[in-house]
C-alpha cells in the first residue's frame, strides 16, 4: 500500500449505487471508510459487505459513511446490493484510478501467473481527510468490527 497513515486522503468522485455520487469534497468534515473489495457477489465480498451492512446502524450512530469500491460496472454493484440489501454506496471504479490512489491496485499471483488486481483492503478517513487508519490485505471475519472500534477511538 503506497498511501500512509497521517497522509491526505486522495481526491475522488465515483458513482455509486442508488443513483447517488460519492466524493472526497462531498465527505469533507466527517469521518467515512473506504473499503476495497475484488468482485461483487463473490463469498469473500458478499461475506464483507454483509458484515459492514450488520454494522451500519453502529457507523450510522458515529455519523460515518461506509463505501464500498471495485471495479465492477454500475449495473453488477446494483443487483449485488439488491440482493443482499446493502444500504450503504457501492461505487464503481472501472478504470481502477481512485482504487491505485489508494494503493489498492497490487500484484496478484494465482497458479504462477502474475496479474494487477484488488487487495481487498480498507482505509479510514478522518474529519480533516487525513488517511487515519489503514488495513492492507484484510481478512474478511472480524473486519468490519475492527473498523468500528477504530472509528470509535477517532
Amino acid at each position: 500500500m503506497s498511501l500512509t497513515e497521517g497522509a491526505a486522503a486522495p481526491d475522488f468522485t465515483l458513482p455509486a449505487t442508488g443513483g447517488r455520487t460519492v466524493s472526497l469534497a462531498e465527505l469533507k468534515g466527517k469521518p467515512f471508510v473506504l473499503y476495497f473489495y475484488p468482485r461483487a457477489d463473490t463469498p469473500g465480498c458478499t461475506k464483507e459487505a454483509c458484515a459492514f451492512q450488520e454494522d451500519l446502524p453502529e457507523f450510522d450512530k458515529l455519523n460515518v459513511t461506509v463505501i464500498g469500491v471495485s471495479k465492477d460496472s454500475m449495473k453488477a454493484l446494483e443487483k449485488f446490493a439488491e440482493k443482499y440489501s446493502l444500504r450503504f454506496p457501492l461505487a464503481s471504479d472501472p478504470e481502477a484510478k481512485v482504487i491505485d490512489a489508494y494503493g489498492a491496485w497490487q500484484e496478484k499471483s494465482m497458479y504462477g501467473k502474475k496479474y494487477m488486481g484488488i487487495e481487498r483492503s480498507t482505509v479510514l478517513v478522518d474529519a480533516h481527510g487525513k488517511v487515519a487508519k489503514l488495513w492492507p490485505k484484510v481478512k474478511v471475519t472480524g473486519h468490519a468490527e475492527d473498523v468500528l472500534k477504530a472509528v470509535k477511538a477517532l
